[in-house]
């Protein structure tokens, strides 16, 4: 039996036009170097108006054995915990215009249901672009400015953005999927990957999170303002560099990262990708292991 995409969701029946409107989008489970993705949906969240108009039936997408929620014992009880949701927001910018974010765990069944569900939404709502976001690791050393890749139903919608990759494998996911029925269906659908230092991967960088949100507001035109996050972005930047400085071996590192960094948007060769060495310098697993260590002996800031 086929399932039937609208039963995937319910949706508000109180929306105003949305013909045109941008449909942001971000899941979490796959990818997120960084944090980048789920920083740029807590700023958006935390700094404009929003409210849910459409809600997604966990229960039938989610595998709770294969990544169990947490829940709070305490002395003689379970304190109740928030259920994981999946939904999408109506969120007005900071010129009251209207947008969409799509947010929650990426499903674990039913990925083409799934699909054609938002498929559905996308129609319904007359959304005219789609666009979603996450952060990848890169071999780049924090001092440098952060890329992204770009990629899109049709090369027009991401001109102006160089590509860092010929071709390459990579695990499927809900969102790249979606990106590709949807271009299949003859909407314009986006995706932004940050570059993110690979031996911060596990850490979150507001830095990855703002080039999103700059990259996502100079793309749709949404009103954005980065202030707040910028801010938050200066000072995880500042105490990365103090603790840096305070040990001298992971100075060295950083500095062959640098150079090899230099090396590669000084040269001519197009072709070269940053995730292959120029230099003997540490290995990604040796530098991402020396910093990890080095910032849990730090402890919480």
């Amino acid at each position: 039996m086929v399932l039937d995409p609208e039963n995937l969701y319910e949706v508000d029946s109180d929306v105003p036009d949305l013909t045109g409107a941008v449909l942001l989008h971000h899941f979490d489970g796959f990818m997120d170097a960084g944090a980048a993705g789920k920083l740029l949906v807590e700023h958006i969240l935390g700094s404009y108006e929003h409210r849910v108009i459409a809600r997604f039936d966990v229960d039938q997408l989610i595998d709770y054995r294969s990544r169990r929620p947490g829940m709070i014992y305490a002395t003689d009880h379970f304190e109740p915990q928030p259920a994981p949701e999946l939904v999408v927001n109506l969120v007005f910018d900071a010129a009251g215009f209207p947008f969409l974010l799509m947010s929650g765990p990426e499903p674990d069944f039913r990925w083409e249901a799934f699909i054609a569900a938002v498929q559905q939404l996308v129609d319904r709502w007359q959304v005219g672009t789609t666009v979603g976001f996450h952060g990848i690791p890169m071999r780049l050393p924090h001092t440098r400015p952060l890329g992204v890749t770009a990629h899109a139903t049709r090369r027009e919608l991401v001109e102006g953005h160089q590509p860092f990759f010929s071709r390459v494998e990579v695990p499927g996911n809900v969102a790249a999927m979606l990106e590709v029925r949807l271009g299949e269906h003859g909407h314009d659908a986006i995706g932004f990957a940050a570059h993110v230092p690979h031996y911060l991967a596990q850490s979150t960088h507001p830095a990855a999170a703002l080039v999103l949100l700059d990259t996502v507001t100079r793309t749709t035109g949404l009103a954005l303002p980065s202030d707040v996050l910028r801010e938050t972005a200066r000072r995880a930047g500042a105490e990365l560099q103090r603790q840096v400085a305070e040990s001298e071996e992971v100075s060295e590192v950083v500095a062959a990262l640098e150079r090899q960094y230099d090396a590669f948007t000084g040269s001519e060769r197009q072709e070269q990708s940053l995730l292959l060495e120029e230099e003997e310098i540490p290995s990604a697993d040796e530098l991402g292991a020396e910093f990890e260590k080095f910032l849990a002996e730090q402890g919480p800031q």
